[in-house]
């Protein structure tokens, strides 16, 4: 079982629309939709829930009124003004509160307890390609994102070992925060896209140095290409000095807006124009690359 991750240094590369045509070709294919923080793979592949998980995450302090003395200890040591203190009552503002657990620790009545929070779910689910995916939905304003993105990748990889399948293929967050960190973890090959703009190119330098951490084989799709010419050639320089393959370079074109808003991918849209295309490219990452 091999695993092709899929990033961006930034948002808006064509990164999606890039996984979800390859998602479309490919055979013997389990999906993660990684990118938990701003999910949307969902959208194209209209999954269908099959199994659904609470994620539970990080903790809150909650004050039990009944055990408390008022003594104002919580109030005095909290760094984060959670405390709220009315009336003679106190209790903790859960918006403020960092789950730092010193005014658990201190109470002298016990009174304070750590509560886990629900901040999501995660889901595995048939596609309309009839392929499953894994997939995860993120509270708003929550965090733990990578521990989340940790989770879809276990079900992901759960579900290709009960069904024998031969890859997943992981559409990450763009960036390189803790989720494209989890989203690398165990990755047999990353492909890269990028845009030919200069905050793409600078981008991409900086998914690059976190990639080469990983010592794992990269490939690359600059998207967009003919919008700058000039910066197309820096990237396509770039990749020659780091060993990066160029998978292909793909034109600017309308298709990748109107697919989306129309809840298919590139290969669903126009497959005259597309899947040939993408099968080309999933053959040379999976026959060649890996």
């Amino acid at each position: 079982m091999k695993e092709i991750v899929i990033i961006s240094g930034k948002g808006g590369t064509g990164k999606t629309s890039v996984a979800a045509a390859l998602a479309s070709v490919a055979q013997n294919i389990v999906i993660a939709d990684c990118d938990v923080d701003a999910a949307d793979m969902h959208l194209i592949l209209k999954p269908k829930i099959k199994h659904s998980n609470n994620f539970y995450s990080g903790v809150k302090a909650k004050i039990e009124t009944h055990l408390c003395v008022s003594c104002g200890e919580c109030e005095r040591i909290c760094r984060f003004n959670a405390i709220i203190h009315t009336s003679g009552t106190y209790t903790v503002n859960p918006l403020d509160c960092e789950g730092c657990g010193y005014c658990y620790n201190i109470c002298p009545a016990g009174a304070i307890n750590l509560v886990e929070q629900l901040v999501g779910q995660y889901f595995l689910s048939d596609t309309k390609l009839g392929s499953k995916l894994a997939h995860a939905q993120l509270g708003i304003g929550a965090d733990n994102s990578g521990k989340l993105v940790a989770t879809v990748k276990k079900e992901a990889k759960i579900s290709a070992v009960r069904n024998q399948i031969d890859y997943i293929l992981v559409d990450g967050s763009p960036g390189i925060g803790c989720p494209v960190i989890s989203s690398l973890s165990g990755a047999d090959f990353v492909l890269l896209v990028t845009e030919p703009t200069r905050s793409g190119l600078c981008d991409l330098q900086r998914v690059w140095e976190l990639t080469t951490k990983f010592k794992i084989p990269a490939g690359c799709i600059i998207n967009k290409k003919d919008i700058n010419l000039p910066i197309s050639e820096e990237i396509t320089q770039y990749l020659q000095k780091n060993g990066i393959y160029l998978v292909c370079s793909l034109p600017y074109d309308n298709d990748f807006s109107q697919a989306i808003t129309t809840g298919q991918s590139l290969v669903e849209y126009n497959p005259s124009k597309w899947k040939k295309l993408f099968v080309n490219i999933w053959k040379t990452i999976t026959k060649e690359l890996i």
